[in-house]
């Protein structure tokens, strides 16, 4: 049967469809997507079959998977940090559970109190003034910076260090190109990996609208030079945005105290499981200039009183966005992380300023051990940098394939580092390998004699 308002297949429909959009076959609307990486065939999906048939063969592929049972030493965006068991209480209650994102303004006293606590936690946590209720993810919110910074300066181009996530680097390319902006890269001291200071000031100009800086960087290091930089990016009246991994806000200055503009970041590692990579939590902060909170994406959720006098929370501010102001909208952002930011906020709460700092303490004891360590085997070479590290740190490999090390030690019950030789070829065969309060230092010490094991094969 044809339906007007269903999706079908119908050759008529089809070709209606095609003439409206003056394309001559489906295949023109995947024109933009390289043909080298097209499927040239048709999908191997066989069928039909019933429920019961469709049900069965799932559970038959489904069984063939194997729980790999390795302590991981891999991070790079991603980390594992433990998750303490009211977080997960918390977040699993229905009034939470269910309440899927607040769109709407009359959405329940419960959440929007939770979301109001979250922005405030951040807001003291980054030193910032103002705090969205959660983006998508720290890339997401690294492009929204980038988008919100030009539209404050009227100014069209980002200058961001080589030493980034390349996957974060891409998607804030994806987001600033369609609008005529671009990107430009600041190189490194290769003894310290902190950024070139005086190529900084180079590329830096009256065409700047926002200089990115990370800190901790991707590669693990504390970026000393903060404000160095802050300075050479206000001196030319372009903004300064920062990314932050928010569990080393515990230890280091929070961006606020450096002149941070806007502060992006990943809310992860508070309180969420990795989950194979997602869900992630967008952390977005800034200055509280009217003109900033006016351009920033994301809801703001505010507390205010009723007819009464008594305290109420609502959405405060969200007339920025696609679903409200289509075309002249500041953001596409049309969802957020709520559960991800209930977790983020629960757990900030449980551990407070000094238990946040006793983690941090913790984090650099065992990760600096596990450098030690690293750094006694012959051919390995670990931190690659001279310079003071966090969580997270480059291991260099003298004779030896990342790839292969990284197989072998898998057998062995250990999961290595991110190879990232394609990433920074100058650094030859390496690995960013992350230590956290999870592992003990029988982990670590059960890596190292694994990896001497694999290198003296």
């Amino acid at each position: 049967m044809v339906h007007p308002y269903i999706p079908n297949s119908v050759p008529d429909i089809k070709r209606r469809m095609m003439a409206e959009l003056g394309i001559k076959s489906v295949e023109d609307l995947y024109s933009d997507i390289p043909e080298e990486i097209r499927l040239k065939r048709r999908l191997n999906i066989p069928g039909p079959l019933s429920e019961m048939e469709v049900k069965r063969t799932v559970s038959e592929k489904l069984g063939k998977n194997v729980r790999l049972r390795a302590i991981p030493f891999l991070g790079a965006g991603v980390w594992p940090h433990y998750v303490p068991a009211v977080v997960e209480e918390v977040v699993s209650r229905l009034e939470f559970l269910t309440a899927y994102t607040p769109y709407q303004p009359e959405v329940s006293q419960g959440l929007c109190q939770a979301l109001f606590e979250y922005q405030s936690l951040i807001c003291e946590l980054t030193g910032m003034d103002i705090a969205n209720c959660s983006l998508y993810d720290w890339a997401s919110a690294l492009g929204e910076a980038a988008r919100m910074a030009a539209r404050l300066t009227h100014r069209r181009v980002v200058v961001a260090p080589k030493i980034v996530h390349p996957e974060r680097l891409e998607t804030l390319r994806t987001y600033v190109e369609p609008a005529g902006m671009s990107v430009v890269q600041v190189g490194y001291d290769r003894e310290t990996g902190l950024m070139d200071l005086s190529e900084l000031e180079e590329k830096v100009s009256g065409e700047t609208a926002a200089v990115y800086v990370e800190n901790p960087t991707y590669l693990g290091f504390i970026e000393t030079q903060v404000d160095e930089i802050s300075d050479i990016a206000h001196r030319s009246g372009a903004l300064l945005i920062v990314g932050v991994d928010p569990i080393s806000l515990g230890i280091l200055r929070p961006p606020g105290d450096y002149g941070a503009d806007i502060v992006v970041g990943e809310g992860q590692p508070l309180g969420n499981h990795p989950n194979y990579g997602g869900p992630l939590l967008g952390i977005f902060a800034c200055r509280g200039d009217t003109r900033f909170v006016r351009q920033m994406p994301g809801r703001i959720i505010g507390m205010t009183v009723d007819s009464e006098g008594r305290r109420a929370f609502c959405m405060a501010l969200q007339t920025r966005e696609q679903h409200i102001r289509r075309e002249r909208a500041t953001s596409n952002v049309c969802t957020n992380e709520a559960l991800c930011a209930v977790a983020a906020a629960v757990y900030l709460s449980l551990l407070g300023p000094k238990g946040l700092r006793r983690l941090c303490e913790v984090i650099l004891s065992l990760s600096h051990y596990a450098m030690k360590r690293l750094s006694e085997l012959e051919g390995v070479e670990a931190p690659l940098f001279r310079s003071a590290h966090f969580k997270e740190f480059t291991v260099g490999f003298r004779d030896a394939r990342v790839d292969e090390v990284n197989k072998a030690l898998v057998e062995r019950g250990f999961h290595g580092g991110k190879p990232i030789s394609r990433e920074f070829p100058e650094l030859g065969e390496a690995a960013l390998y992350c230590v956290t309060e999870v592992h003990s230092k029988r982990d670590i010490d059960g890596l190292v004699e694994a990896l001497r094991e694999v290198l003296e094969a």
